[in-house]
């Protein structure tokens, strides 16, 4: 499905005409659909006046502008997006293919996304996929294209959204967000194995022996990245690599192997793919009567709204979503202006360690 969200734009209080007749807002919308020029009319001024200050352009008085803009308001008149893409060869739109998740990471950065598109002046058209398979993101590619969206940024967790991305025609320019490296499109992504060398240090630092972990989906970029600076931290450390069970980012999935762990006095330090993986963790640890942090330290990874409010509050590694969505859209807006495409390779952004209560000093 798809969903198309306009740039803010303010909102003038109404005007009054000379010689204390009625504003604005007293004038009656007419029934039939309302045109730009009924917006001339009602304003005192041309049509092509009207087009200037939808458009943006200079050289009409700040007055006028408002004047303008107040009549449109009142008639609520509602701009022909075909018309003004054919009149400017410009839609301002850019397309956005994210996925059906209850994930906080990939819906907090189409949250981010959106926004960053909105302040740059641009409309966002959201193509939701149900699957990450490669034909659902290239209907998905396929449907924005029809829209004349300028370009197009992809949540892209899983090679398969990146390889589809290589397929957008030429002249739309592409940027993916959260995955591989694919080496055709801008990929922006947080530099999952520092978060995790960051969480698996923190551990070691507090006097444990060796840190389990429990990672996400095996066939997801971030995951295997995880695993990739966990498993470096260790060896760099001399500690013990603990073997690893590859499940989902689910609580349950956390819950179930957190179960087996909680059975193994041994465990003293888990690092947790994500937080919700952590919120199962924390659970199984709890039933098995292996208190956190008194007895098990456990490190999330995303920092999720509701991390600081588990119990006990969540030790993890922060991810900058407002951020990622303002670089992956200045990046393709630059690329709109024409920029030339960056050199191949993703562009990393650090994430940081927030201590909480849920780690603490070896038994």
């Amino acid at each position: 499905m798809a969903a198309v969200i306009g740039p803010d734009r303010g909102r003038p209080g109404p005007v009054a005409h000379a010689g204390g007749g009625p504003g604005l807002d007293a004038v009656e919308p007419p029934l039939r659909k309302v045109g730009m020029r009924d917006v001339a009319r009602l304003a005192g001024v041309s049509h092509q006046t009207v087009s200037r200050v939808l458009n943006d352009l200079p050289n009409v008085s700040a007055s006028t502008r408002e004047r303008v803009l107040d009549a449109v308001r009142v008639l609520n008149y509602r701009r022909n997006m075909a018309a003004r893409t054919l009149v400017t060869s410009r839609s301002r739109t850019i397309g956005l293919i994210g996925f059906e998740t209850t994930l906080a990471g990939p819906a907090s950065m189409i949250y981010g996304i959106e926004k960053a598109a909105r302040e740059a002046g641009y409309y966002v058209s959201i193509a939701t996929i149900r699957s990450l398979e490669r034909h659902a993101v290239l209907d998905a590619v396929e449907q924005l294209c029809a829209q004349a969206v300028e370009g197009i940024i992809a949540i892209a967790p899983k090679n398969s959204v990146a390889d589809a991305l290589t397929q957008v025609p030429l002249g739309t320019p592409a940027v993916g967000v959260g995955g591989a490296d694919d080496g055709f499109v801008p990929m922006l992504r947080v530099d999952n194995v520092r978060g995790a060398c960051l969480a698996t240090s923190h551990l070691l630092e507090l006097g444990h022996g060796t840190v389990h972990h429990i990672p996400g989906p095996a066939d997801w970029p971030e995951a295997r990245d995880r695993i990739d600076g966990w498993r470096q931290t260790l060896h760099a450390a001399g500690a013990p690599v603990p073997p690893i069970e590859p499940g989902d980012w689910s609580a349950r999935s956390g819950y179930l192997r957190g179960q087996r762990l909680a059975a193994d006095s041994r465990v003293t330090a888990v690092f947790c793919g994500n937080d919700h993986i952590a919120l199962g963790v924390l659970r199984a640890f709890h039933e098995a009567g292996r208190p956190v942090p008194g007895r098990v330290s456990v490190v999330g990874f995303d920092d999720t709204p509701e991390s600081g409010y588990f119990l006990p509050p969540l030790t993890t590694i922060h991810q900058d979503f407002a951020e990622l969505g303002r670089r992956s859209v200045d990046l393709l807006v630059s690329q709109l202006a024409g920029s030339p495409t960056p050199e191949v390779g993703p562009v990393h952004l650090s994430p940081h360690l927030v201590v909480r209560a849920s780690a603490n000093s070896a038994p």
